[in-house]
C-alpha cells in the first residue's frame, strides 16, 4: 500500500558501526552518502486529482507532522516536484556566503515555535532546504519492497534536476572516497556518512542502514537536574534512556555548563518540574557511591518529555562510564525512541588477548 499523510510510514533507521564498511562486505554491495545533520522528513505530496502535486504534509522521525513549521518547504514542494510522491530526506538549514556555507543546527531548532507569526518570520530569514535521498513512492505506485538501487534511479530521474529549495543527496559506491567524505565533509557541518545496501527493500523503522559518524553521540530523556554546589542554577542533568522493558534508565549526567546557562536552565526546565498535591517540588534520589557516601544524592525529578544529544566515550554497564557532554537539544525527537539500541557499543574482547 502507498504511504500517505493519513497512513504514515516510519522511516528506515541506521545503526552506527565504527568505520566505513568495505563495498563487498555486504551482500549486493553498499551505496554511500553524506549524513546531513537536520530533522529527517518523510513529505507526502498528495494529488491534485490532475496529476500534479496538491496537499502536502511533511512527516517527522516520529510521524508527528512538521508541515506548519516549513511553509516556504510547503510551498517549494507545490511548484517543483513533478508528481505526486513520498520522498524521504532531511530538513536543513544553511547558513553563510556563498561558498563558504554550512549547516546550522541552532537556525534549524529555532524554526520549532508554536507563534505562526515567527514561523513565518524565520521562513524568510533561514529558509530551510530539502535534501532527498529516497523514493518512497510515485503516483500510486509503492517503491518500499523496490531494492534502493532501484529506488536510487528512479529518485534521480524524477527529482535529479529540481531547483533549490529542494535537493538530492550526491552518493557512491566507491568506499574509498566515502572515507574521503567522512573527513572532508565534516567542515561543511555534516556529521558523517550512511551506507546503505544496494539490494535492500525499505525497511521502516529497521536499523537496516550503517551510519559512521565523527564521535559518539547519543539522544537522552531529561529526568531531572541537581543544583550547582554553589546553590544557583542546574549543576547537572541527570538523564536517561529507555530500556526493552519500556522502563527508563538513569545512564548518568551532564554537566560543566556556563554561569549563565546554569541559571538560565532552571527558568527552561521549570515545566517540567514534578510537583505533588501541595505544589511543592517532587525529588528523587540516584544510587550513593561507596567513594562519597556522605554525598547529596537527592536531584530535582523533571517530566521526561524533553531530548538532548550528548557526546560521550564509552558505556560501562548500562551507564556513560563518564560525564557526558552536552551537544544539543532535539526539539525533533520523541522521548520514547530513546532507546539503549542506537548506542554504539563496542565489540567484547577478551583482557587475556590483550595481554598477549
Amino acid at each position: 500500500m502507498r504511504p500517505s499523510a493519513e497512513s504514515p510510514v516510519a522511516p528506515m533507521l541506521a545503526k552506527a558501526v565504527p568505520a566505513v564498511p568495505d563495498q563487498d562486505s555486504v551482500a549486493g554491495g553498499l551505496s554511500y552518502e553524506p549524513k546531513w545533520d537536520g530533522f529527517r522528513a518523510i513529505v507526502y505530496a498528495a494529488d491534485a486529482g490532475d496529476g500534479t502535486v496538491g496537499d502536502v504534509e511533511i512527516g517527522s522521525r516520529g510521524s508527528k507532522m512538521l508541515t506548519r513549521y516549513f511553509p516556504e518547504l510547503v510551498e517549494a514542494f507545490r511548484r517543483v516536484l513533478p508528481g505526486p510522491c513520498v520522498l524521504d530526506g532531511e530538513i536543513v538549514v544553511p547558513t553563510g556566503e556563498p561558498g563558504k556555507q554550512r549547516l546550522d543546527w541552532e537556525a534549524l531548532s529555532q524554526r520549532i515555535h508554536p507563534a505562526a507569526s515567527r514561523v513565518k518570520l524565520l521562513a524568510e530569514q533561514t529558509p530551510a532546504t530539502f535534501v532527498a535521498f529516497d523514493l518512497l513512492a510515485i503516483g500510486d505506485e509503492s517503491y518500499l519492497e523496490k531494492p534502493f538501487a532501484e529506488r536510487r534511479a528512479a529518485l534521480e530521474g524524477f527529482a535529479g534536476d529540481l531547483p533549490a529549495p529542494v535537493q538530492l543527496t550526491r552518493t557512491t559506491t566507491d568506499d574509498e572516497l566515502a572515507r574521503q567524505w567522512l573527513i572532508e565533509f565534516e567542515g561543511a557541518g555534516l556529521d558523517g556518512v550512511v551506507a546503505k545496501p544496494l539490494a535492500g527493500a525499505y525497511a521502516p523503522n529497521k536499523r537496516t542502514m550503517l551510519k559512521i559518524k565523527h564521535h559518539r553521540t547519543a539522544d537522552v530523556v531529561v529526568l531531572g537536574y541537581r543544583i550547582h554546589a554553589s546553590g544557583r542554577g542546574v549543576g547537572s542533568l541527570l538523564v536517561g534512556l529507555y530500556g526493552d522493558d519500556g522502563d527508563l534508565r538513569n545512564v548518568g549526567g551532564v554537566s560543566a555548563f556556563s554561569d549563565a546557562t546554569r541559571l538560565a536552565l532552571v527558568d527552561e526546565l521549570d515545566p517540567l518540574v514534578e510537583r505533588d498535591e501541595t505544589g511543592a517540588t517532587v525529588k528523587g534520589e540516584t544510587d550513593r557511591s561507596r567513594f562519597s557516601a556522605s554525598k547529596d544524592v537527592s536531584f530535582i525529578r523533571l517530566r521526561p518529555e524533553r531530548v538532548l544529544e550528548v557526546r560521550y566515550d564509552q558505556m560501562e554497564g548500562m551507564r556513560f562510564r563518564h560525564t557526558a557532554q552536552f551537544e544539543r537539544w532535539r526539539p525533533d525527537r520523541d522521548p520514547r525512541s530513546c532507546t539503549y539500541e542506537q548506542l554504539d557499543r563496542p565489540v567484547a574482547y577478551d583482557l587475556g588477548d590483550v595481554l598477549t
